[in-house]
């Protein structure tokens, strides 16, 4: 049951965490500009000389403290070819102190060594379960067996009864056999399972997040744009944040306020 248990958790069961506080973000429309709600979500459309951006979070809510998703639809609204850069995306946080932190830009490339990187410590911990899975299997089978062996010995003075305990050692290769299959099996599955998990993430951020892209005339191009969380103060205070997109010649400054959801 503990391998069960471990095996459980390297899989990624997740655990539920009580008092979770989440956070939502608004936007505030500039010139050129409209705010309004997209399914459910905030969004804001910016309309610039040669093209549009739409904006919007990627879930109605954010985890407190994780990076913020949005995404992005970029319209080509010239004759010519406009080319988009993720690097050219700048965040900028003002602070409660009046501070301005920069809020690095998560790349697709950078995106893909951090999944990487998990990926190898996800293994490596998959490796300790299976080990340890295949160690106790091996130990199958074996067993000590104790029995009371009573006897009668006899005197001149008369007869005594005694009890001697047998201790015996035993191996059941059937047992041990069956043991080692099943856990042979579930390694196998363990270690698929985990591959699989893989394979699925690094496909979700080829198909989803935001890159470099040059933008056909009347072309929309979109994808996730994820960058560092914002700073905090350690208050529920509202944060404030702008997002510079470059498309072309066009700057789309995009003025965002993620606050705490009240319960």
């Amino acid at each position: 049951m503990k391998i069960r248990n471990l095996v459980a958790v390297i899989a990624g069961t997740p655990l539920l965490l009580a008092c979770v506080s989440t956070e939502t973000v608004r936007f505030q429309a500039n010139a050129n500009q409209q705010a309004m709600v997209r399914d459910g979500r905030q969004a804001i459309v910016s309309k610039s000389r040669n093209s549009i951006v739409l904006v919007s979070p990627a879930s109605r809510e954010f985890q407190s403290g994780t990076r913020p998703v949005f995404v992005i639809g970029i319209n080509n609204l010239t004759k010519g070819p406009l080319e988009f850069a993720v690097s050219n995306i700048a965040v900028h946080q003002k602070a409660t102190d009046g501070r301005v932190v920069a809020l690095p830009v998560k790349t697709y490339e950078s995106l893909v060594a951090e999944e990487r990187s998990k990926q190898v410590a996800q293994a490596l911990l998959v490796g300790l379960a299976a080990g340890a899975n295949s160690f106790a299997a091996s130990q199958a089978g074996y067993g000590t067996a104790r029995a009371n062996v009573y006897s009668t010995t006899y005197t001149p003075y008369g007869s005594y009864n005694r009890v001697s305990t047998v201790t015996a050692s035993y191996f059941d290769p059937t047992a041990n056999a069956i043991a080692q299959a099943n856990a042979a099996a579930q390694n196998d599955a363990m270690i698929a399972s985990t591959v699989e998990q893989g394979r699925q993430s690094l496909a979700s951020l080829e198909q989803s997040v935001l890159k470099d892209n040059t933008i056909l005339p009347g072309e929309w191009y979109g994808g996730q744009l994820h960058f560092e969380p914002p700073q905090t103060d350690g208050s529920d205070a509202p944060k404030s944040y702008r997002i510079n997109i470059v498309v072309g010649s066009d700057i789309h400054e995009i003025e965002v306020r993620q606050e705490a959801v009240k319960s």
